[in-house]
């Protein structure tokens, strides 16, 4: 070692605590095990300091190099709240694409532009504040069992067996594949039993038949621990069972028994929740105290923290904390914040890769992917040669904000449907464009739609853009307006100010393309049967103009999927708090007819099915083949998707395998897919354990759960 590097570690770390041999700290070197480079640090720590470093926000400790540091980050769907930033189609449209392999680029990509907004805040302002930090509270995979639900947007919709694929593939995405160490840090949230009413979401107790706890709710957590080794899991706010769910010992010991090794963060202020409206706390020190010998980590609140008092009482131990606190660290270390800057390979990324030109290009093609063609009688793609006038009408036409959902970042060069249309059509096609309504009207008040009407009078065709937007659904907002509640939906039919417009619009006669911008499905039977054509675009992104628009005029072929189920009416629903599938909850267990169903989505080309063959393979899976042709005359992509149905079977079918298949016209190919054992395992309440039902079990597969081409048996 050379002396003048000696010197300054001397002069650096003056306390007490191991060394290596060469005098640099335990903590400090590379080559020491983890778990002793963590007692090293910790062992340096004062209480007041470790209490300070188990909050969100944290000062950092200069005097040992530990840096300022906020555990808060976002990254739904691009890096969140940190200036310009790549924005990719909203979660529910990313699940839409039903793409692991582009689920995991479009996350790979969101963590390559994390480390360069985190290595270009070194020695800025920035350095060491919220949303330039590297541990990101993404993927939320609660399972969107009610459409009503604001904050569905942001999950991969309502299936147990998607949302898990899906935010696996995202997590491996976001953390890298580096042995030693991430890129970013995902985080599993909200465990994990959380779905609304975001009214009641401080308060709201759920009881959940233990078969839908374990079939249901759970298996994407713990999916994202076994297989995506996800480094955080955050706790939702409501109580499961009559106990918070940061303080469940029934949660807590899942991770446990899951081998979880990350760390554990609370929603911001559930913590304070415990005293304040669940009244098992007597104040803010208890509750921490509570939350962190159950197993929290990092405490999400703004308020200062009473450890250190709630320690001088007997309420928790400083031992506790020091384990508490270790996990922590660790985080730390597998970002490489105390390893030699050369020995972290994300430390290369420059901060100039950000929204590169292959960032912006897989926007687009996530965007594509995301589309879902609801409806077509034939209409699209439409016919350049054919159109001298185009009318662009609807409140999300001209709209930034609705491309762009929640947490979201900025994007440099965000392009609306309307300006898509435009460039799509070139100088020769006239665009005329009026908004026509806004989103929902207060009772009572009238919509002056002539301009709207006067457009679409002179056009050859009517593309109708709207929907809702992110500033009417999402996370317990204050917005109270008709039809929506706090951030939720209280009915899901298409607001009653845009059903008065597309009616008047298809009473001229023309031909009329409804391209629906949402987060969750809208209940629209009568669009359904009247409208000759409707794209189902979610928040789609900065590319969302292009997107749309290469489907509109042919220049891709549609094959997005539905993550969730459109229903015809909010009738069709359950109580909004009941959270028992067999209810009616999702494709599993709805008895009705849906509008649209769980998978569907139709393409410019048809596809053929032949040959479904089925047989054990190890480990308890099945393989799957199956021959898929595509019978059109253009190439197009399917996505192949197989269901379950176990013997004495408690719900209508169970996805279990999918694949997104792109095929040539006329071109045949034979489709393997894996079913794995976790998909075949059912809750016994009995035994308390998963079992695989013995018996006769029917493996379905086709184009979606309500298209099913080839069906066959497997005795398991």
């Amino acid at each position: 070692m050379k002396p003048l590097r000696a010197l300054l570690i001397a002069l650096l770390f003056p306390l007490g605590g191991l060394a290596a041999n060469d005098g640099m700290p335990r903590y400090r070197d590379p080559a020491q095990p983890v778990e002793v480079r963590i007692q090293d640090l910790v062992s340096r720590l004062t209480l007041e300091e470790k209490v300070a470093l188990l909050q969100n926000t944290t000062p950092g400790v200069p005097r040992l190099g530990m840096p300022k540091y906020d555990w808060w980050n976002e990254s739904l769907h691009g890096v969140a709240r940190a200036g310009e930033a790549t924005v990719f189609p909203q979660a529910i449209g990313l699940a839409a694409m039903w793409d692991e392999v582009t689920m995991q680029q479009v996350a790979h990509t969101i963590g390559v532009e994390a480390r360069a907004k985190f290595n270009g805040a070194r020695g800025t302002k920035d350095e060491g504040m919220r949303y330039y930090g590297l541990t990101f509270w993404t993927p939320n995979i609660n399972i969107f069992r009610d459409p009503r639900w604001g904050r569905g947007q942001e999950t991969y919709g309502e299936d147990p067996f998607l949302t898990a694929r899906t935010g696996v593939a995202f997590v491996r995405g976001l953390q890298g594949d580096d042995p030693r160490h991430l890129m970013a840090a995902a985080c599993a949230k909200h465990f994990a039993v959380h779905s609304g009413p975001e009214s009641l979401r401080h308060h709201f107790n759920v009881s959940p038949p233990e078969a839908d706890l374990y079939e249901t709710y759970l298996p994407a957590f713990e999916a994202l621990v076994r297989e995506g080794k996800v480094e955080a899991v955050m706790t939702a706010y409501n109580s499961l069972y009559d106990t918070p769910a940061p303080i469940s010992p029934l949660l807590h010991g899942l991770l446990a028994k899951w081998g979880f090794a990350g760390h554990i963060t609370s929603d911001c202020g559930s913590i304070t929740d415990l005293h304040t409206t669940y009244k098992t706390a007597a104040d803010l020190g208890e509750a921490e105290a509570l939350a962190l010998k159950a197993g929290l980590n990092v405490r999400c609140g703004d308020e200062p923290s009473e450890l250190v008092q709630a320690v001088k009482r007997g309420q928790v131990s400083e031992a506790q904390i020091d384990q508490r606190l270790g996990a922590l660290v660790r985080t730390h270390m597998r970002l490489g914040f105390y390893d030699p800057a050369d020995a972290v390979p994300f430390n290369q990324i420059s901060p100039t890769e950000n929204m590169v030109p292959a960032h912006t290009a897989l926007a687009l093609e996530a965007a594509r992917k995301s589309l879902v063609l609801l409806k077509n009688d034939g209409t699209l793609p439409l016919q350049r040669s054919a159109l001298q006038r185009v009318a662009v009408i609807g409140p999300s036409a001209d709209s930034v904000p609705v491309l762009l959902g929640n947490y979201n970042g900025t994007p440099a060069a965000p392009v609306t449907i309307l300006a898509g249309i435009k460039a799509a059509l070139g100088p020769g096609v006239a665009v005329d464009y009026a908004q026509g309504c806004d989103y929902a009207a207060a009772a009572g008040v009238a919509a002056d739609d002539r301009d709207a009407l006067a457009v679409a009078a002179n056009a050859d065709v009517i593309v109708y853009v709207g929907g809702l937007s992110a500033l009417l659904e999402g996370e317990e907002m204050e917005v109270d307006f008709e039809g929506f509640h706090r951030g939720d939906r209280t009915t899901i039919e298409l607001p009653a100010v845009q059903q008065a417009l597309l009616e008047k619009l298809q009473a001229t006669g023309k031909p009329l393309v409804f391209v629906n911008l949402s987060g969750s499905a809208i209940a629209m039977p009568w669009a359904a049967a009247n409208v000759n054509a409707i794209l189902q675009a979610w928040y789609p992104g900065q590319a969302a103009g292009t997107a749309v628009a290469d489907v509109l005029f042919g220049d891709y072929n549609p094959a997005g999927r539905l993550p969730v189920t459109f229903y015809r009416a909010t009738t069709d629903l359950p109580d909004f708090q009941d959270y028992a599938m067999a209810s009616g909850h999702t494709y599993r267990y709805f008895k009705g007819q849906p509008l649209y169903a769980f998978g569907h989505g139709l393409s410019y080309t048809h596809f053929k099915y032949a040959k479904l063959r089925v047989k054990a393979a190890t480990g308890g899976a099945l393989t799957v083949t199956v021959n898929v042709t595509n019978t059109g005359k253009r190439d197009g992509e399917e996505v192949v998707q197989l269901y379950a149905v176990p013997p004495a079977a408690r719900e209508n079918e169970a996805l279990c395998g999918f694949a997104r298949v792109a095929l040539k016209a006329g071109e045949k190919r034979t489709v393997t897919l894996t079913v794995p054992a976790t998909a075949l395992r059912r809750w016994s309440v009995e035994k308390k354990d998963y079992i695989v039902p013995a018996g006769s079990w029917q493996i379905r597969v086709g184009a979606s759960s309500a298209d099913i081409r080839q069906k066959a048996k497997v005795k398991l």
